[in-house]
């Protein structure tokens, strides 16, 4: 079986994270896994590229980054063709334009299109009117995705509710964040004397985006934290400098870092104490598995179904609704009471590994590929 995933480049995502480690499993697994890229930089391929195939196309004498989905519409059905590939992976919601327009270029000698939904697919925060024009194009997925993956149980009834006739279409995977021997690293007792540390050390991984909502983080890290608490914040992404200012007007600039891209900020989360996350939506956010592999508590906005879940609905964190700075603020200044049950992230972490997702994936590609009895 051939599985050609489509990407728009290496930048940092964590969608991409995800598909990247996901191929690099199919091929130790001894699959015929292809990879196309709509362009071969950024700062994740010194991570997942080597001893990993792609395919990307001749650049033009000018940047395509502002045209990256349409950049790979155009030259994506090139590789297709000269690939030949039982089944095309999308995997996220972010590429599903591009897989309707595979369906419309190649019609019924489209390979089966098997998506990821990585988002929610509620999404409160649009306004209307374009959040019902949204809910319309959510729907119209039923007639060119021939195959949904959920990353967690609630987003059964989800994506149920979303894409008509989808509910015989669709698999659970647990997301596929984690793999054993990380876990095991962060739950390893690192052996260290430390001097106790002077107030409590929040950290967050994330990009520096829009759908984030880092200004509210540090809004509610002004109002809520102590003058001895600390924030480091892992990432990089458009809204770095705005994010800086920002910093400077909450007077916070001895209070909070931002740290930059680094290759695995997973390995810095033991070193805190608290994680928080304030994005507006997500599907299954890596970061809070990431944090619970790590034995630390969560502070997270409710930005999809399966956040609720995740935390087992506050025993493992806490959880504010998005866009509440201070419900978020509430939370920090009482997270010096916040103590992580350690047995029980643990088990929950475990849910979330590749060796597990890996396999299931390979199950849900056969069945897609199989033909119908139909044909």
């Amino acid at each position: 079986m051939r599985v050609l995933t489509f990407l728009h480049s290496f930048e940092p995502g964590g969608v991409e994270r995800i598909a990247l480690r996901l191929m690099h499993a199919w091929l130790k697994a001894g699959v015929d896994a292809r990879l196309f890229m709509g362009r071969s930089d950024g700062a994740l391929r010194a991570e997942f590229a080597e001893g990993l195939p792609h395919t990307a196309p001749r650049r033009p004498p000018f940047s395509i980054a502002w045209m990256e989905t349409l950049w790979m519409i155009l030259t994506l059905p090139k590789t297709i063709r000269q690939t030949k590939p039982d089944v095309l992976f999308c995997a996220g919601n972010s590429y599903t334009i591009v897989a309707l327009a595979m369906k419309l270029r190649f019609g019924r000698r489209c390979p089966p299109i098997v998506a990821k939904i990585s988002n929610d697919l509620e999404r409160k925060d649009i306004p209307q009117p374009f959040r019902s024009l949204y809910h319309r194009w959510v729907r119209s997925h039923a007639r060119f995705i021939d195959h949904f993956v959920g990353m967690d149980d609630p987003m059964q009834q989800e994506i149920t509710e979303a894409v008509p006739l989808a509910p015989g279409r669709i698999t659970i995977i647990p997301d596929p964040a984690l793999d054993d021997r990380l876990i095991d690293t962060l739950r390893a007792p690192t052996g260290q004397c430390t001097a106790p540390i002077k107030g409590i050390r929040f950290v967050a991984v994330s990009r520096l985006a829009g759908q984030k909502n880092l200004s509210l983080m540090l809004s509610a890290f002004a109002l809520g934290a102590a003058p001895e608490d600390r924030l480091t914040i892992f990432g990089d992404g458009p809204e770095r400098d705005a994010l800086i200012k920002l910093r400077h007007r909450l007077g916070l600039e001895s209070r909070v870092l931002f740290a930059g891209h680094i290759v695995a900020p997973v390995l810095e989360l033991p070193k805190h104490d608290v994680l928080l996350l304030s994005s507006n939506y997500e599907g299954v956010p890596a970061v809070i598995l990431e944090a619970l592999a790590a034995g630390i508590p969560v502070i997270t906005t409710r930005s999809s179904r399966s956040v609720p879940s995740l935390i087992r609905n506050g025993q493992l964190g806490a959880m504010v609704e998005p866009g509440d700075v201070d419900a978020f603020a509430y939370a920090i200044q009482h997270a010096g009471g916040m103590r992580q049950d350690l047995d029980q992230s643990l088990k929950q972490a475990r849910r979330f590994t590749i060796e597990r997702a890996s396999r299931s994936y390979l199950r849900c590609f056969e069945a897609s590929a199989r033909p119908s009895p139909n044909d």
